[in-house]
């Protein structure tokens, strides 16, 4: 491993947090959207990651001086709606938006839960920029020393 595939892992680490942190931004901004564009109430959206650059070992073998330029690291393999928790119903019949019975259907954003992952990608992403900023410092020695520099 070079020290430029460092660079990338790390390079593409921080972006993927930071796009992270977007939507968890956006999640926390739309907790009390009851009604969107299409009339329904805000879905809470995730982030999943995949490997940069992993290939099944056929094109591995076949694509191998490709694979060596497309770089190392994580990216955003999807943005999901979050289907699996519930959304919050509440009791409220003067909302515009109360059913027949006088319910409101709220997004199944938790504030609580969004500000852990919010700190969580936050703490990835310095993680990687400390990363990223030693393999600097080493590259930068290196080139020092090349130089006959102390």
């Amino acid at each position: 491993m070079s020290i430029f595939d460092s660079f990338n892992i790390n390079s593409s680490g921080m972006t993927a947090q930071r796009f992270r942190m977007d939507i968890i931004s956006e999640n926390i901004a739309n907790a009390n959207t009851t009604r969107t564009g299409d009339g329904k109430p805000y879905v809470r959206k995730v982030v999943t990651f995949t490997e940069k650059g992993s290939q099944t070992p056929f094109s591995r073998i076949l694509n191998e001086r490709l694979d060596h330029y497309s770089g190392r690291g994580v990216k955003v393999s999807s943005v999901q709606d979050d289907t699996w928790t519930q959304m919050n119903i509440v009791y409220d019949p003067s909302h515009p938006d109360a059913d027949a019975n006088g319910y409101v259907t709220y997004p199944n954003v938790n504030t609580v839960t969004e500000m852990t992952n919010l700190i969580d990608a936050s703490r990835s992403y310095e993680a990687n920029a400390t990363a990223f900023n030693a393999s600097k410092n080493l590259a930068s020695r290196g080139l020092e020393l090349g130089q006959g520099g102390t």
